[in-house]
């Protein structure tokens, strides 16, 4: 593995710089220098939960959103020479706790010109920000010419903040492969529940505005709606809303019910979307309050395994690697996990959440959880400009438990919140690389973050055309974005002598908005403990006989050759409301993620026969 970087100070190797060259270092940044400075830096903050774009796309999309507004700002427009010493005069002027404040109300000020968010929301989210952004900020490895590489091109410098690096694997090598075949029948099945990005708010109105100018609705500051407006729902609503406490107790409610359960896997995103207004008392609280609700519900004798969100921190994605200490680190938040999952997990898997926010633990005789903290893969993670390599060695700690496992002959189930696809470049790479070369000890994969009814492909890094790996990402609980509340059955080769433990089947279940929050003859009522019901199962779904990653494959062209089937893919994937049919682009793009388990496979697309040139292109342009 490539050594890790220390973290550094880039202000102050800026200030040596500019020392050495006798230069006077001015004491104050200019209106416009803090605000395109740091609001370009800060983008990410406001950005979605849906795929990113491609590594040459930062600046166009920078570029090309500032252009929308018509606010006349143009980085092509500025000289390589200008943009450097902008960026140099950022870095002096974080050195002054003055510059600080002058920084964060300059921001905020960018946000409202720009739009970005309601003047409310804006100046909140600057000051929940501030702090950890500006020390990640004056701790990064940024120098100007990576900064400007970045904005104005690569003729101005080369921006390597997040250059490749590699994780080392054993010399030892690679089992033969055998294909998976179907379980003799009568055999022995895991039922496992699968819950993902819940994200309860506790300010749910019902009655409330469903339509407002915040980046959350359906809450007490959203008002109430005027004649002919939409209003919150009861259960839920279809809008940019989450969900209300007793929506979540339902569904546990049912769940409990639809039992019995092998065990539970669960990937994060426990609080709402209000990321302006956020403490780290309420997302503690919040976090308690939903893991003891779980453990009632689900009862002492199911085991539930967690992951860790992006938005179990605040600030939302602020995860600092293990090397920041002190309270900015993520102890507050890793300790309080470790204390209310200590039911569930070993102390030795709760040593490394502590440090770390990840885990393993064997699940059964023969069958091992691994627990990945995607944080440290996520771009919108600003901790990571300090060093991005293998954040807390969690890529080199996961070879090591799948090489153990290959050893023991146990097979190995992956869960995580980010999907890897969606992840930087060079941890993605990595992260495929393992997958490849322990397919035969991989035999999961299971992520959240889309709120979609999803899954990202994985093939043989030699010809790119044989499927190895299935990335499954399950559909939400919230309604965030204009979705029915959903969650996940999966059915897993069982507990038996030479059980694959791969996924057979899965089911996905949703509670229809549309029906309960109107009683039958009464339709200002809500529908008292409604039913969560099967919205489909997927061998029955897609007439497959197993979904091994060979059926995937099959499925995939299948998308391609009858537009029939992909726009039932279409209508499954947003969980059983979605207004118009993907066509065109949008399912070129699709088909492109969907295919893409590694993030610069965007760029690969085209090797697949039947989707024609352009592909990337494309994808780029159109995310759905």
């Amino acid at each position: 593995m490539s050594p890790q970087k220390q973290p550094t100070n880039s202000s102050w190797r800026t200030l040596h710089q500019l020392s050495v060259r006798t230069m006077r270092s001015p004491t104050l940044l200019s209106p416009l220098g803090l605000i395109s400075c740091t609001l370009v830096l800060m983008l990410p903050l406001f950005g979605s939960c849906h795929p990113a774009p491609s590594p040459e796309q930062p600046r166009l999309v920078f570029t090309n959103h500032i252009s929308s507004l018509k606010v006349g700002f143009n980085w092509r427009n500025v000289s390589c020479h200008l943009c450097k010493a902008v960026f140099t005069i950022l870095d002096i002027a974080l050195l002054s706790d003055t510059n600080e404040e002058r920084v964060a109300r300059a921001v905020g000020e960018a946000c409202i010109r720009f739009h970005l968010a309601d003047e409310r929301v804006c100046r909140e989210i600057t000051e929940l920000f501030r702090d950890d952004f500006i020390r990640a900020l004056e701790q990064s490895l940024l120098w100007p010419s990576e900064a400007c590489a970045l904005l104005v091109g690569p003729s101005c410098g080369k921006f390597d903040m997040y250059a490749p690096w590699n994780i080392t694997l054993p010399n030892v090598p690679k089992p033969p492969v055998t294909p998976p075949s179907p379980p003799k029948s009568g055999s022995p099945q895991s039922r496992v529940l699968f819950l993902t990005d819940i994200h309860w708010d506790q300010e749910y109105v019902a009655g409330s505005a469903a339509d407002c100018k915040d980046p959350l609705c359906c809450r007490k500051d959203s008002g109430f709606p005027s004649w002919r407006r939409r209003e919150a729902g009861y259960w839920g609503t279809y809008s940019k809303c989450d969900l209300p406490l007793w929506t979540v107790e339902n569904l546990l409610e049912n769940a409990a019910r639809d039992g019995p359960w092998d065990w539970v896997y669960w990937t994060g995103d426990i609080p709402a979307h209000n990321v302006w207004s956020q403490t780290r008392k309420q997302q503690l609280s919040e976090l308690t309050i939903i893991s003891r609700l779980i453990h009632k519900h689900l009862g002492p004798n199911v085991t539930v395994y967690p992951a860790v969100g992006n938005h179990e921190s605040t600030p939302v994605n602020s995860f600092p690697p293990p090397f920041v200490h002190g309270n900015r680190s993520c102890a507050w938040l890793y300790d309080t996990m470790a204390e209310e999952w200590a039911p569930w997990l070993p102390e030795q898997a709760l040593k490394t959440l502590r440090y770390g926010g990840f885990y393993t633990v064997e699940i059964q005789p023969g069958l091992r959880l691994v627990s990945l903290n995607m944080n440290f893969c996520a771009r919108e993670n600003f901790w990571l400009m300090v060093n991005s390599t293998d954040p807390a060695n969690q890529l080199q700690w996961l070879v090591h438990i799948l090489q153990a496992s290959e050893d023991n002959g146990e097979k190995v189930h992956i869960i995580g919140h980010i999907p890897p696809g969606l992840c930087l470049g060079s941890w993605s790479w990595n992260y495929y690389h393992i997958v490849n070369r322990y397919e035969s000890t991989v035999t999961g994969q299971f992520f959240g973050h889309t709120h979609m009814d999803e899954f990202q492909m994985f093939y043989d890094e030699a010809t790119m055309t044989r499927p190895l790996g299935v990335a499954f990402i399950a559909p939400s609980v919230t309604t965030y974005v204009n979705l029915n509340p959903g969650f996940r059955v999966y059915y897993v080769d069982g507990n038996y002598k030479g059980s694959s433990r791969l996924v057979l089947d899965h089911e996905t279940y949703i509670l229809n908005l549309t029906e309960v929050n109107h009683s039958p003859g009464a339709p200002s009522s809500p529908v008292q403990n409604p039913k969560w019901t099967l919205l489909y199962r997927a061998t029955e779904a897609y007439g497959l006989t197993s979904l091994f990653p060979s059926d995937y494959d099959r499925m995939m062209q299948a998308f391609i050759s009858d537009d029939h089937v992909f726009q039932k893919f279409w209508y499954l994937r947003h969980k059983g409301h979605v207004s118009e049919p993907c066509k065109e682009t949008c399912k070129t793009s699709l088909l492109c993620f969907l295919r893409s388990g590694r993030y610069d496979e965007l760029e690969q697309c085209d090797l697949l026969n039947g989707f024609g040139g352009n592909l990337a292109r494309a994808a780029r342009k159109t995310l759905c």
